[in-house]
């Protein structure tokens, strides 16, 4: 029973910004994955641009103001004078990015995937207490609730059950609808009840 069970949670998209535009009544702007660097001397200004999903106005947010240059790091610097991808989505996703710039993101706007063991996979895992590590990356908000019935491929009223019976926990505590993912947290899957809720009891 070595075997690690993950259930690994993949955004599609970075999260839409909640924003008026200055130019046209829209009040999303989406991330271009590009930065915007300008160096006065010896500091230097850096940006994550946004553009208006209607009419492509920008938005600059941003990632360091009046810095000095040999404070970011040669590779960190490389990735923002490259425009790397990868950067721009932890940028996007970063709460405190979000907050140094008093702005809010519309976490409803991100589609993601799960990747996950099949129910059979689980269900005969050999163990009597199956723990599942939640990978996520990037936090945008998604609810324990929602993974576990994507995953299970549980209705509202079987999940509901699980949780009463203490089937399913959270970090050893029981599930609440408010409880939201973090990478590296544990879901408990109580195999024997869970067979008994699902199953014998129809």
């Amino acid at each position: 029973m070595s075997q690690q069970y993950i259930w690994e949670v993949k955004a599609k998209n970075t999260p839409l910004l909640k924003k008026k535009c200055s130019h046209c009544n829209s009040d999303r702007f989406y991330c271009s994955d590009k930065f915007r660097l300008n160096a006065q001397k010896k500091n230097i200004d850096i940006w994550l641009i946004y553009r208006c999903v209607q009419c492509k106005n920008t938005f600059n947010m941003t990632i360091f103001s009046r810095v000095r240059t040999e404070s970011i790091s040669k590779n960190l610097f490389i990735k923002f004078s490259e425009n790397n991808t990868e950067t721009a989505w932890e940028y996007a996703f970063s709460l405190e990015t979000r907050r140094k710039n008093n702005v809010e993101y519309d976490a409803e706007s991100v589609e993601y995937d799960i990747q996950h063991p099949t129910l059979d996979d689980i269900l005969n895992s050999g163990y009597e207490i199956l723990p599942v590590t939640l990978k996520s990356p990037f936090d945008f908000s998604l609810k324990v609730y929602s993974v576990i019935r994507i995953c299970l491929g549980l209705s509202v009223s079987k999940l509901n059950q699980l949780i009463e019976a203490d089937a399913l926990s959270f970090q050893g505590k029981s599930i609440q609808k408010s409880h939201r993912i973090k990478d590296g947290g544990i879901v408990y899957i109580d195999i024997e009840k869970f067979r008994n809720i699902c199953f014998e009891n129809g």
